[in-house]
């Protein structure tokens, strides 16, 4: 009678581990997942980097820090499972609990701040386009806000009228042109000093809306990939505690 309850207390064991496995396996993909997002918005847009505010750069460091230590704490919960170590276990429980706590700590901070990086975008963009496009000493940001316009297919900031008053086209190396050649939907030499609509980009909200709603895409993508690996971990929680108890009664 014994050994049948010692013989069912391993297979509870071994059920447990297979579970934990599996949990552990899908928590691993769903780091690798959000650390992949993060990779591919900031190589896909590595152009407009010079014109993006400094916060957003914050963001995007956050986001790949906590892919990174989702794979991390992924690969130590593989190492526990297979030697059934109770020390790496509670390691690995300890780990799972920090990344849920910050996980619900930066939802409630990007609530909360978005609306403040919004602001930030907005100012920094402005103020490149009326400001520092076309100066002798920022190349690559009049090479970033180029590229911007002609992917996005926008002109200006908030609208192609924000170029009227800017720095670039009231100086001599503008030639005559009211918005940037960039702005044109078709571009060739000088073509911006013809701002009608069938010649260049007229977006309501300009450049700004654009890119507001490409972050707000990735950002949402990045959302639904965090609630579904914070589902995970509650399970691996409680998967894990589970274990390292049925663990203990063996060794008692």
């Amino acid at each position: 009678m014994a050994r049948c309850k010692v013989e069912q207390e391993d297979w509870l064991v071994v059920y447990l581990k297979y579970l934990l496995f599996v949990f552990n396996f899908f928590f691993w993909v769903g780091g690798a997942a959000v650390l992949a997002v993060g990779v591919w918005t900031l190589a896909e847009k590595s152009g407009y980097l010079s014109v993006l505010a400094s916060s957003t750069f914050a963001a995007s460091a956050y986001i790949l820090g906590a892919g990174a230590l989702v794979m991390v704490t992924g690969f130590l919960g593989f190492g526990a499972i297979v030697r059934e170590d109770r020390g790496c276990l509670s390691t690995y429980f300890c780990l799972l609990l920090v990344i849920f706590l910050v996980e619900l700590v930066a939802g409630v901070l990007a609530h909360v701040y978005y609306q403040r990086l919004s602001d930030e975008l907005k100012q920094h963009l402005s103020r490149t386009v009326s400001e520092t496009y076309g100066q002798p000493e920022a190349s690559d940001v009049t090479a970033s806000m180029d590229r911007l316009q002609q992917d996005f297919k926008c002109c200006g900031s908030n609208s192609s009228a924000d170029w009227l008053h800017s720095a670039y086209v009231l100086s001599p190396e503008a030639e005559g042109r009211r918005v940037p050649d960039s702005c044109c939907k078709t571009v060739v030499a000088r073509c911006g000093r013809r701002a009608h609509p069938s010649n260049i980009y007229k977006v309501e909200g300009g450049c700004v809306t654009k890119l507001e709603q490409f972050l707000a895409g990735h950002l949402l993508l990045m959302g639904a990939v965090g609630i579904g690996v914070a589902c995970l971990q509650t399970c691996g929680m409680v998967l894990t505690c589970c274990l390292q108890r049925r663990l203990q009664l063996r060794l008692q």
